[in-house]
């Protein structure tokens, strides 16, 4: 039986809105892609920087690497241009600026971050490394000892060398006419103070750095100390035992 005109009306309206329902649920879902969960935000380090400052495992006493997560990367060891008259092998101190740099040929320089201490404020000029020390002992002075006993008084008859030795690894020591000067570049257990003034020591260099300098500089290698600003007095038994700052 035929439909009439008002039932073939419906009969399309409906098969219309069949044809429409998919559109109308796909405008409720978002044709975006689910925005990924961000992630934090990792520092990239250099995968040589990584290297240079790994451990040391066949060291006397094993280092481990230092975390340079946190390190403002211009302290980091690099070859550098460096216009100086010194000559190449001299060790230049630039205490102001932070950094210690190891002059070579044509104009360049292995430039190294320091931290710098009170005793590494009261000194400047032309002297030469004296002495050469891999694991150095370290004796604390009396004024450190009377500033924190709690810390030094332990360590009056010295402290064996070691991993928690404040000298680190190796240092150098300064001579001028033949004396002591009592002047120390070393590394350190705290190796957040590199490009800081710290309350103690000489200069101090990250431990893996310290190593590097120790083993291409020869004793009698003439070092120039930078100081331009006003020197701090110097400890109250500066002129005591040989090796007891750091």
């Amino acid at each position: 039986m035929p439909l009439s005109l008002a039932a073939r009306l419906l009969v399309s309206v409906k098969r219309f809105s069949v044809l429409l329902l998919p559109l109308a649920l796909a405008a409720c879902v978002s044709s975006q892609p689910p925005v990924a969960v961000q992630q934090a935000s990792v520092p990239m380090i250099n995968p040589q920087y990584l290297a240079m400052y790994g451990e040391k495992p066949d060291e006397p006493y094993p280092l481990p690497a230092t975390d340079i997560s946190d390190v403002d990367t211009r302290y980091l060891r690099r070859e550098v241009a460096y216009e100086t008259r010194e000559a190449p092998g001299t060790i230049v101190v630039d205490t102001d600026n932070r950094y210690l740099y190891l002059v070579r040929e044509n104009g360049r320089a292995i430039r190294y971050g320091i931290g710098v201490g009170k005793q590494g404020m009261s000194w400047r000029g032309r002297a030469t490394v004296g002495r050469k020390a891999a694991w150095p002992r370290w004796t604390p002075t009396k004024a450190m000892i009377a500033r924190e006993p709690e810390r030094n008084a332990q360590w009056a008859g010295g402290m064996a060398p070691g991993l928690e030795n404040p000298l680190g690894p190796r240092a150098l020591y300064l001579y001028k006419d033949g004396r002591d000067t009592m002047y120390r570049i070393h590394g350190t257990t705290e190796p957040w103070s590199i490009g800081q003034s710290v309350s103690s020591g000489c200069i101090r260099m990250f431990n893996q750095d310290i190593i590097d300098l120790h083993s291409r500089v020869p004793t009698g290698t003439t070092v120039v100390v930078l100081n331009r600003g006003p020197l701090l007095p110097p400890e109250e038994d500066e002129f005591g035992e040989v090796a007891s700052l750091y």
